[in-house]
């Protein structure tokens, strides 16, 4: 049956929900930044549970496969992840419109933690994959916090905390590994059960400590099938072509930034022929760029230039990263690769804050879950197909591929100067 059949038959079903939830004291737009300052711990918990386990997913995979097919499992593993989450993150997305984010929140996390019990519990691979499909299945954490903040800040103030939320994640991200592969080496289990802790105590701060956001009056009023279709989604969203230039934006970037992420130490590694130690060194200062750029320098940068001047400098430096990435496969150099990790990161953390922030701008807030999830979707489809992509160009040429990533991104800085106005805020 095609997604348009689907869409035909279920168009006209609905489900009432008016039923009676808690509200939870849903929360105006306030200037108190206390909700904020909570969100910020909870990405910092998040952050820091699931970059522990990074240095342990090989030998967790390694423990029901041949050496040699390990990669194969963890690409496996990635791509089902990605997949459930393309299906699921906008009907959860149009779930927290109707429900409001507070309960979305609590079940993705939940459905995390269940994620990562079963990884520690393991015994055989197909446990594995249960957890990452449950996992992912719940996968509307990020999106849902996003359309939390654009709920409870005046439009102007989005970018700069959704540059601080990126800011958390990059702190939690810098001492994780180290903390995983110490763990680790008491037993290789502990360190998913602690992720498994760190969010649940993130579940219970949502559930203790943070307000509703979505107030019934802006929610949606009713849920039909068509909201759990992911094609009915897209079609809506897509649309709308405000929206729909902005999502092919963020599209570009995702690609080009994925590129750089999935490949970079395969690089430094052929290339430069560098050992852990080095690599560790290089990942360390794409922690430091990454946080200073997004928590430091863009909200000074807010309080002189627009969100898309911002958003156009950004890019324009990844690509200049991207392209010294090229120059150094030719001419290798620590200092030319150096610049190129500064420009990328640098550029990153300036362009997808404000990009987010304008693209939170595009609707209002009976849509704001859908579009996140959205959003969210379409990047677990770059997900799936960037790394293969990716690693077919590498194999052929290490410098194509970083000079294809130049062009896409500097392709994405035209398309957003040339096609995309000055978004304006709808009327509330």
């Amino acid at each position: 049956m095609k997604p348009q059949d689907l869409d035909f038959k279920m168009e006209n079903f609905s489900i009432d929900t008016a039923i009676n939830l808690p509200e939870n004291n849903p929360a105006p737009k306030v200037k108190s930044q206390k909700q904020l300052w909570i969100i910020i711990g909870i990405v910092v918990l998040n952050s820091i549970g699931m970059s522990i386990v990074l240095p342990l997913l090989p030998f967790i995979v390694g423990k029901y496969l041949p050496s040699g097919q390990v990669v194969v499992g963890m690409s496996a593993l990635m791509s089902v992840f990605a997949a459930c989450t393309f299906f699921a993150a906008p009907a959860l997305g149009a779930l927290s419109d109707r429900y409001g984010r507070k309960i979305i929140l609590i079940i993705s996390l939940l459905g995390s933690v269940i994620g990562y019990v079963l990884f520690g519990i393991g015994g055989a691979l197909w446990i594995l994959f249960l957890g990452r499909i449950i996992d992912g299945l719940t996968a509307g954490n990020i999106s849902t916090l996003f359309a939390y903040v654009s709920d409870i800040t005046e439009p102007k103030e989005r970018s700069k905390w959704f540059g601080f939320i990126g800011s958390a994640m990059g702190i939690g991200k810098l001492g994780g590994p180290a903390l995983g592969g110490l763990l680790g080496s008491i037993n290789i289990a502990l360190p998913f059960y602690i992720t498994a802790g760190l969010i649940f105590l993130s579940g219970l701060a949502v559930y203790f400590l943070l307000p509703e956001s979505s107030t019934p009056e802006k929610r949606t009023k009713q849920i039909t099938l068509k909201s759990f279709n992911t094609f009915s989604h897209l079609k809506d969203i897509f649309s709308l072509k405000a929206i729909k230039s902005l999502l092919i934006l963020g599209v570009l970037f995702c690609a080009g930034q994925g590129i750089f992420q999935f490949n970079f130490i395969l690089f430094l590694k052929d290339i430069y022929k560098w050992g852990p130690a080095f690599i560790g060194a290089m990942l360390t200062l794409v922690g430091i760029f990454d946080i200073a750029t997004r928590a430091l320098l863009l909200p000074r940068l807010l309080q002189h230039f627009s969100e898309k001047t911002i958003g156009i400098a950004g890019l324009i430096g990844m690509g200049i990263g991207l392209g010294l990435i090229v120059a150094s496969t030719f001419v290798p150099s620590v200092i030319i690769i150096s610049l190129a990790i500064i420009f990328i990161i640098s550029g990153s953390g300036l362009f997808e804050p404000t990009y987010n922030g304008t693209l939170s701008q595009s609707v209002d807030e009976t849509q704001q879950g859908k579009l996140q999830g959205v959003n969210q979707s379409l990047q677990s489809v770059n997900n799936m197909l960037i790394p293969l992509g990716a690693a077919a160009i590498y194999f052929f040429s290490p410098g194509m591929l970083y000079a294809t990533a130049t062009f896409i991104v500097l392709a994405a800085a035209i398309l957003y100067s040339k096609l995309l106005p000055q978004p304006k805020c709808p009327a509330v």
